[in-house]
């Protein structure tokens, strides 16, 4: 059951849809129009499985692109009674990936019926035509013969006539022909009344309004003034990172299997929760770059654009399966999350299937895993039971706070002398030589913060010889402990 305080941000923007079967272009077409290299594209078939979708603004008017999973077997577009005859395996990916198509063009507002004008009218198109006219709701539809990337070839799609879909528009998503002419289409039919009449649409636009104005005022109450705090979920495949994400928003919205590399693409949702505006991003499976696996180009472009998500991250979720020991591949991954300053949140996942709960064994052990991450907080949940949803929510919401806290100045004096009292500094260089003499220990003179999000200090030190790192660290995570900056990275400069 999804928690009441977690509130799915959904866009109030036109839908517009991308449809057709597999290998007809529309990841190049959806990264075209919407200027962005986000769907993965390849020649093999069924490479999208979770939709993508983007915003687009052209002459000032704005609408959701929608990039669908190509159609394997038209059947899926039939309705209720044949889908049940399906008997539709909810682990094979391909039969969850035509059914969250269905789910898409039944909610959409345009839709843009992609064939390949190379290829030519096949019998595929045929009926998926008919199939879809059946499914739809008095939709408009626009009929877009892709790959026509020369004149000749352009002039040679009048076969897509016999589709009775109207005039077949003639596009290439490679080099960008004729893709000015669809925007001006697709914005010239959104202008119009769509197949819902006036009233419902006034009172849905209204809605959306009032929806969007309490947001606005809450967003405003709130002490962190951010648009949006972005968190990244992360880890091997198969951790559940998609089931959290579905359990977070509460409802099925993206694709979950016991397949390894389920999810190629990172997928975005907003949720409000407690009047902050947090954007997820689920991502691909992070493997070794030596894996064998890494070779196949969907994964490897999937882990790339995983981690270029990392980047702009203030938050990374790594998720981890209890089951398992954490790997080298954690090791990896949580440099590769401090190298971009990202604040960091472990959360042991598949807490149910472990007979005995003993979270400071497991705790002891990641900790021995993972020393240098100790400050990193833990929450043990089951994504599949939606068990502390709320609880991770909270967490991220403290971790963010730390992330932009602002320490006053006459905090720090009193914390820094607190901290020699306890540990003397220790100086970075030994003795040497015949006359060996003592190094003095470095003289610690003041302590500011220079920087936030993350914090960062500059620590003003006497001695030439400096400080072990060791000692910097003591005083990273002596912060930590003290003014209570959860699950963030802390930087110390020194200066002399």
């Amino acid at each position: 059951m999804q928690n009441n305080n977690i509130q799915l941000i959904s866009s109030s923007l036109p839908k517009v849809v991308l449809f057709g079967r597999t290998n007809v272009g529309k990841s190049t077409l959806f990264n075209k129009l919407t200027g962005t290299e986000h769907a993965l594209v390849s020649a093999r078939a069924g490479t999208t499985r979770d939709c993508n979708v983007d915003a687009v603004n052209w002459q000032g008017k704005e609408f959701q692109l929608i990039d669908t999973g190509g159609i394997i077997n038209p059947k899926f577009l039939a309705g209720k009674r044949k889908i049940k005859e399906l008997k539709i395996d909810q682990e094979n990916i391909d039969d969850l990936v035509q059914l969250q198509v269905k789910k898409y063009l039944r909610g959409a507002d345009l839709i843009l019926f992609v064939v390949d004008g190379r290829a030519g009218l096949l019998e595929q198109d045929k009926v998926m035509a008919l199939l879809l006219k059946r499914l739809i709701n008095g939709q408009p539809i626009i009929l877009v013969a892709n790959k026509a990337d020369s004149p000749a070839q352009r002039g040679d799609i009048a076969s897509f006539y016999r589709l009775s879909l109207g005039e077949p528009m003639p596009v290439s998503a490679a080099n960008g022909s004729g893709t000015g002419d669809l925007l001006d289409k697709i914005t010239e039919i959104l202008k119009c009344p769509s197949r819902r009449s006036a009233a419902e649409a006034d009172k849905t636009q209204n809605e959306n309004c009032e929806k969007q104005s309490d947001l606005d005022s809450n967003l405003k109450s709130k002490i962190l003034n951010l648009k949006s705090i972005k968190v990244a979920i992360v880890g091997r495949p198969n951790v559940g990172k998609s089931t959290l994400l579905n359990a977070i928003i509460g409802e099925n919205k993206f694709i979950v299997s016991a397949e390894p590399h389920t999810t190629r693409e990172p997928n975005d949702v907003k949720v409000n929760y407690g009047g902050q505006v947090i954007t997820f991003m689920d991502t691909a499976g992070i493997i070794k770059a030596k894996s064998k696996k890494i070779k196949d180009e969907l994964v490897k472009k999937g882990v790339a654009k995983s981690k270029a998500v990392i980047k702009f991250a203030d938050i990374a979720l790594l998720v981890i399966d209890v089951a398992d020991d954490a790997s080298h591949q954690e090791t990896k991954l949580v440099e590769e999350i401090l190298t971009n300053k990202t604040n960091l949140i472990i959360v042991a996942n598949k807490w149910d299937k472990l007979p005995e709960h003993d979270a400071k064994k497991f705790t002891g052990q990641l900790r021995a895993k993972l020393p240098f991450v100790a400050w990193a907080p833990i929450i043990f949940l089951s994504a599949k039971n939606k068990t502390k949803i709320s609880q991770l929510l909270d967490l991220i919401l403290e971790s963010v706070r730390a992330r932009h806290a602002q320490i006053p100045a006459d905090a720090l004096e009193p914390f820094l002398q607190s901290a020699v009292r306890h540990a003397a500094p220790l100086a970075n260089q030994k003795a040497r030589g015949i006359f060996k003499r003592r190094i003095p220990r470095p003289g610690l003179t003041n302590l500011i913060q220079t920087g936030v999000n993350p914090p960062e200090f500059d620590l003003r030190v006497k001695s030439k010889s400096g400080l072990k790192d060791t000692y910097v660290t003591y005083l990273e995570n002596r912060l930590r402990e003290e003014f209570k900056l959860i699950g963030t990275t802390v930087k110390i400069y020194i200066k002399n």
